[in-house]
């Protein structure tokens, strides 16, 4: 334990780890759509404009009303996560707060621009011209992703600290754009943009999938559909390819995260891929072995030496299960979504059209929940796969901790607030998707058609 480290009890530990776990897990979601949907909205918008199709006109006035409300649910929970990271870990943010100090306060400025543009955007529709209030929602877009890089980025640094010097248990020769800048960020920071674009386009296009298999086959779901998509389609292959860039990071710089993501407890080359399985007693178990593929994809030699947990203490490994079924859970995903990218993108090269199938609008209906839970699975991963550190290598998670009584409690508290969100959430965005903000052509959209999605 470090000489400085305050100590708090098992329970209370559990507690502030599940709390943050939640608080991590809600917001990341809502923080996905405040990246990706401004991007599609604005598109939606452009078209609209470019062609004078109405069906256009009314995605983006649906979207933008929807991202509003996310937006402002996310600035709640962005607000709790703030409280938090003080309350909860004075352990990281009183000693280390002066080294990632800087890319929580630009993501603030990101914050409040976003914050200015959107309401600009919003309530002046009608009041400036269709460019100008095309050219205003373009600072939102470049807020969310700056925002998403800001956080993203300290949250690297936790992963690999750089930036400073520590002596005699004090920190000196800070450079904070150093630590913002450490060699994590690139990676995890792509990563994770990509991923929010893949959660918005494929959890929007759910929405008019359900319609669709419905019976609503009108050119406004079928747009609805097509444009976010089409967008969470290009970007899934992409995203693997980051994705092995990001494994490969991982391999070199936490290759105890890599031994328990892939169950490798014993140092070996030519190390194989286990394809699902779990670990009892110290062995992976039930898992298929792709030989050599480990080694392969981890170091480009399929003779390389893995490193596997026995170098480390007991103490210093993570829960090898959770961070080996979660990467399982998000690269499994992975695949299927862009399993039905690759069918989306050969039907329309052979046909010029969109598929027909119902399977096909099925695993669509399937995909926004699909990549939610890739997201999650993918968090789960980076973070617990950290354990027991908080500052790998450096900090552990139980000497950063809180040590005042009662963090259970808390626990159950904010627990509490995030199932009204949630709830309320929900109610407000049906009652969205009830209303028609712009008056349609009828021979169009019917009233049923119109109250969808």
């Amino acid at each position: 334990m470090h000489p400085l480290a305050v100590a708090a009890t098992p329970a209370d530990l559990l507690a502030a780890r599940l709390q943050m776990g939640l608080s991590l897990g809600w917001h990341i979601v809502l923080a996905c759509f405040g990246v990706g949907m401004p991007a599609m909205t604005l598109i939606a918008e452009w078209r609209g404009l470019r062609t004078g199709d109405p069906a256009y006109q009314l995605l983006a006035r649906r979207w933008a009303r929807a991202m509003g409300v996310l937006f402002a649910v996310g600035a709640v929970s962005g607000t709790i996560l703030s409280f938090e990271m003080g309350l909860l870990w004075p352990g990281l943010m009183g000693r280390y707060g002066q080294v990632i100090g800087l890319p929580f306060a630009l993501e603030a400025i990101a914050f409040f621009i976003e914050a200015i543009f959107l309401g600009i955007y919003l309530y002046a529709w009608d009041r400036l011209s269709p460019r100008q209030h095309l050219l205003a929602g373009i600072p939102i877009v470049i807020a969310g992703i700056a925002s998403a890089f800001f956080v993203v980025a300290a949250n690297a640094w936790m992963n690999q600290p750089t930036g400073f010097d520590e002596r005699h248990h004090r920190i000196i020769s800070v450079a904070p754009w150093r630590a913002m800048f450490n060699p994590a960020t690139p990676p995890q920071t792509v990563h994770m943009i990509l991923a929010a674009f893949m959660v918005t386009g494929f959890g929007l296009a759910s929405v008019y999938a359900v319609a669709m298999l419905r019976g609503r086959r009108d050119r406004y779901h079928r747009l609805g559909f097509a444009l976010p998509f089409t967008i969470a389609a290009v970007i899934t292959p992409i995203q693997i390819v980051v994705g092995d860039w990001a494994a490969r990071f991982v391999a070199e710089h936490q290759p105890i995260k890599l031994a328990a993501m892939e169950g490798v407890y014993v140092t070996q080359s030519g190390v194989p891929l286990h394809v699902g399985g779990i670990v009892v007693n110290g062995h992976m178990r039930y898992a298929l072995e792709i030989p050599y593929a480990l080694s392969l994809l981890a170091h480009g030699n399929p003779f390389a030496t893995v490193i596997g947990l026995n170098t480390v203490p007991p103490t210093d490994r993570p829960p090898v299960n959770v961070v080996h079924l979660s990467f399982q859970v998000m690269v499994g995903i992975g695949f299927a979504l862009l399993a039905l990218a690759l069918w989306w993108a050969i039907v329309w090269w052979r046909r010029r059209r969109a598929p027909a199938s119902p399977w096909f609008y099925r695993a669509s209906a399937l995909a926004g929940v699909g990549a939610v839970i890739a997201l999650e699975s993918g968090w789960v991963t980076t973070e617990v796969g950290r354990q027991p550190w908080v500052v790998y290598g450096i900090l552990r998670t139980a000497d950063a901790v809180n040590p005042a009584p009662g963090l259970v409690v808390g626990f159950f508290i904010v627990a509490s607030v995030y199932v009204v969100l949630t709830i309320a959430t929900v109610y407000v965005l049906r009652l969205l998707a009830r209303e028609r903000p712009v008056p349609v052509a009828p021979q169009e959209y019917d009233a049923d058609e119109s109250g969808a999605s």
